[in-house]
């Protein structure tokens, strides 16, 4: 009995789909994938900008110490609200590492996730990840609206945000960096 050429491509195709779904290979694919198909994120036009008036937000640090975001305030925010289980926020992680390399000694970041401790450290320690990691206080106020992740905040000097993203985000661009140039050395 012989297989045909077309018999042994379909078949192949059916293995290369089905390792989307049981296997590592998926996760890494589908992670490239969104990598690939993430868009820029679109800054919010001027006059229809909202104003964080309200600064009084507590939130826990990477060793669990409760700390105001108060802190911030008249600084340049970026805030990503992420879980190391979701899928989505581990495909634009990267690219926010690099932002953070590039801009974490002139922008306040905050990498919140509302996830306990063992988990996030895991997972950034598999990711090589250096971002400081904020622990949302499930039950307090925000400054902003918590949003389901990923989702990401970048909050001008005056509290007003600037970006405001649902979804994969491409982080690691020239935009945002020529944007996030903009907000630092605005009075």
């Amino acid at each position: 009995m012989r297989i045909s050429k077309k018999t042994v491509l379909n078949i192949l195709l059916i293995a290369f789909v089905l390792s989307f779904f049981v296997t590592p290979l998926g996760e890494y694919g589908k992670i490239w994938l969104m990598r690939i198909f993430a868009s820029e994120p679109g800054v919010i036009e001027t006059a229809d900008r909202k104003q964080i008036t309200d600064y009084n937000w507590r939130l826990k640090d990477a060793n669990w110490d409760i700390f105001n975001f108060e802190k911030s305030k008249g600084r340049v925010v970026f805030m990503n609200f992420w879980a190391s289980w979701e899928l989505q926020s581990s495909s634009e992680l990267k690219g926010i590492q690099k932002l953070y390399e590039k801009y974490g000694d002139k922008v306040d970041f905050y990498f919140i996730t509302n996830e306990e401790r063992p988990p996030v450290h895991e997972f950034m320690e598999e990711k090589d990840f250096s971002f400081p990691v904020t622990y949302l206080i499930i039950g307090d106020s925000t400054a902003v609206r918590v949003m389901k992740p990923p989702a990401t905040y970048i909050i001008d000097k005056e509290g007003f945000i600037v970006v405001r993203e649902d979804g994969i985000g491409d982080w690691d661009n020239e935009n945002i960096y020529r944007l996030l140039e903009r907000l630092i050395i605005a009075k």
